[in-house]
């Protein structure tokens, strides 16, 4: 099992070579794959998208399974939070949706989650 990082996704709709090599095989192997509904908040919330980029998402999202931020979720990524200065809200969240789910998380930014005990990572 998986969940998808913000940044991912938005290398993996721009095509970018990388993001699609790792991607791609795990959703040809129907992978469970999962992303936050604070991954879909910030994908949305860019001022300047452009319908193509949120047709593309669309797409994307149509793939994955878009967890809500439960109490569970929300209370893991408080204890996050204390335990990790410096640990943003959102990927707070993040992180406390993979550790939910027992899923390895794929990021490009490795560094604001390798100090977290019990994450597996997968960078991208």
């Amino acid at each position: 099992m998986y969940v998808i990082d913000t940044n991912a996704i938005i290398y993996y709709t721009d095509d970018e070579p990388a993001a699609i090599a790792a991607l791609e095989p795990l959703f040809a192997k129907n992978h469970a794959i999962y992303i936050s509904t604070l991954t879909e908040l910030e994908l949305f919330s860019y001022a300047l998208m452009a319908e193509e980029e949120e047709r593309r998402l669309e797409a994307f999202l149509e793939a994955v399974q878009i967890l809500p931020l439960t109490s569970q979720i929300a209370r893991i990524a408080g204890d996050l939070r204390r335990s990790h200065a410096g640990l943003k809200a959102f990927d707070s969240g993040i992180a406390a949706t993979a550790l939910f789910t027992h899923s390895q998380l794929i990021t490009r930014n490795v560094r604001d989650f390798q100090d977290i005990d019990g994450l597996s990572l997968m960078a991208i």
